[in-house]
């Protein structure tokens, strides 16, 4: 089946995720975009550090406290999920006719949304005249930002010393503290004398002050004039079906929770349509609701129920109870250690039921019957004897192929394995990775596998995604990463594997340093560290280049204007050596 016919199973696009760390602000991603495929195995390989781990994280719901989602949308295209419907009692029909009226007083305002954005524009301009201008404004923050980032740094510095014997480390480091807490309401203080200052001089523009009057006078005079014009039969039929969506997209919750979702929402689309924005348009829509709730759009409706299907935008999830019916359900992870994955004060079969049962409805008597068949599945022997035991009593590999069988146990529609092999040896890494490919067959799920080693992938994956500096820099089939890489830092990851190095030679090594993930990047990424690297590397960033239908690369090498540069010798024929070095199987 060729890729374009595949069903996408997440979108994700335009994704931005940053981290709180010490008082500033960390992009651990950069604006990846990515479609994963139903049935797939899809390695997403780069350094430690590269955003990997952050990566997937972002679509299972398991990003740290420090982190969150800027920007972006992660499309969840689930067909169970999805399927959603209300039933039509005569207090949900009171409601949406509620929600309706609402939306159609709005629709008043909308028909004055142009002067509306003029009124807006005219208080805007007074308001940039009257504070400092953005250049400068950034100047004082990065400022004050400094500032407050070294006095963080002294003051942990400070928790470090020994109080009975670095008293003179803790009175100095304290001084330079208080300094530093000087500094910062100084600059706070000249921020506002600044402020103050501007404001002063527009209070003091009599003739700028008269003419502002006079202007938002007469835009208020339209205003009214414009609002009070009554809603086309157009704005009645389209605000009928909104007002069937709102409902449809807080049903799931309970009467406290909906009625408290209901009106954000009519607070939302009231600003939306005072300020003109076109709700008519998907994409808009979509945006609007993703500020409350999935948005959930109207299909049909009979005698007894309301029927729509839920956009899930996985970036946009804003209350936790949510990721409770994806994570573990429908999105699972294998991670690299089993021992932290497992409780080790309960039995093997208890973690495995006590998942069956959270999720599925059945008694215990078959969830356990459920997780014998698991257990065998996975390749347990006498699962029957084993099921009492405790993780102590199994062995690396067998307690990774458990925590296989719990991610299993609801039949996810994908499972990220991040790096599951890392922790075991290398004759059970083989296994764990034939088993992980054989159950995808019968169980029909997308692999996601994170790992820093390419010789890994050639034994798992369909397609390859590179990511660097969190961006994704190169993607491809396996066989165009491995035959045929096209960016310089694809190629050292491949150049820097073991089994490609000769006799009597020294490994290759990526030289430099990854780029600090604080600071605003400018040009490729890679740059500093490329021995190919072109002097527009250094200035502008590139565009992702496409090489085949499914094979991009983010390089400047790849514009029709880059002189010719080969590949390094030691990745010729890297997949044939793989695949002597890794007795890799075919089909």
């Amino acid at each position: 089946m060729a890729e374009n016919e595949k069903k996408v199973l997440l979108s994700i696009k335009d994704l931005e995720v940053k981290f709180h760390v010490r008082s500033r602000i960390l992009t651990a991603i950069r604006g990846i975009s990515l479609d994963i495929y139903e049935n797939e195995s899809i390695a997403i390989v780069g350094e430690s550090g590269s955003g990997k781990s952050v990566f997937t994280k972002t679509f299972a719901g398991m990003l740290d406290s420090n982190g969150f989602i800027s920007a972006g949308n992660i499309i969840f295209n689930d067909d169970d999920l999805a399927d959603t419907k209300v039933t039509k009692s005569s207090g949900v029909i009171r409601e949406i006719d509620r929600i309706e009226a609402k939306l159609n007083e709005y629709s008043k305002a909308e028909n004055a949304s142009s002067v509306y954005r003029k009124i807006e524009e005219l208080k805007a301009e007074k308001n940039a005249l009257s504070t400092m201008s953005p250049e400068m404004k950034e100047e004082y923050d990065n400022k004050l930002n400094d500032l407050v980032y070294k006095r963080t740094d002294l003051f942990n510095l400070k928790q470090t010393f020994d109080p009975h014997n670095e008293h003179d480390k803790i009175k100095a480091t304290a001084a330079e503290i208080s300094e530093y807490d000087k500094k910062i309401k100084g600059v706070r203080e000249e921020i506002k004398q600044i402020e103050k200052q501007h404001k002063a001089a527009v209070d003091a523009d009599a003739a700028y002050i008269a003419s502002y009057k006079q202007k938002m006078a007469e835009y208020e005079a339209e205003y009214a004039t414009m609002s009070a014009t009554a809603i086309s039969d157009e704005q009645i039929a389209r605000n009928e079906i909104l007002a069937k969506e709102i409902y449809l997209s807080v049903g799931r919750y309970n009467p406290t929770k909906r009625m408290s979702l209901v009106s954000k929402l009519l607070k939302v689309f009231r600003q939306a349509l005072k300020g003109g924005q076109d709700i008519n348009d998907e994409d808009v829509r979509n945006e609007l609701f993703d500020r409350v709730a999935f948005r959930v759009k109207y299909l049909r409706e009979d005698d007894t129920h309301l029927h729509g299907w839920a956009v899930l935008n996985l970036a946009k999830i804003n209350y936790s109870k949510d990721w409770s019916q994806i994570r573990g359900a429908k999105i699972a992870t294998v991670f690299q250690d089993p021992m932290t994955s497992l409780n080790p004060v309960l039995t093997i079969g208890k973690q495995i039921t006590s998942i069956i049962l959270k999720h599925q409805n059945c008694s215990e008597a078959e969830a356990r019957e459920r997780a014998l068949i698991l257990m065998k599945k996975v390749g347990i022997p006498n699962p029957e004897k084993r099921f009492d035991d405790y993780p102590f009593q199994y062995s690396g590999g067998m307690r990774q192929r458990i925590v296989i069988a719990i991610a299993l146990s609801c039949q996810p529609k994908i499972l990220i394995c991040d790096e599951p092999t890392t922790a075991l040896d290398v004759t059970i890494q083989a296994q764990i990775l034939k088993l992980i490919k054989d159950l995808q067959k019968e169980f029909n799920y997308t692999i996601v596998f994170i790992t820093h080693d390419l010789g890994v992938v050639a034994n798992v994956a369909d397609r390859v995604a590179v990511l660097y500096a969190g961006q994704l820099i190169e993607l491809g089939n396996v066989d165009e990463i491995f035959y045929d890489p096209r960016h310089p830092y694809t190629w050292a990851l491949l150049s820097s594997l073991p089994q490609l190095a000769q006799k009597n030679t020294k490994l290759y090594s990526i030289t430099g340093t990854p780029p600090s993930l604080y600071n605003k990047i400018v040009g490729d990424p890679f740059a500093p560290r490329n021995p190919y690297c072109l002097k527009i590397d250094t200035i502008k960033e590139p565009p992702m280049f496409r090489v085949t239908d499914t094979h991009y690369a983010k390089t400047w090498l790849l514009d029709p204007r880059a002189p010719a540069t080969e590949k390094p010798d030691i990745i010729k024929d890297t997949y044939g050596k793989l695949v002597k070095a890794f007795n890799i199987q075919g089909g």
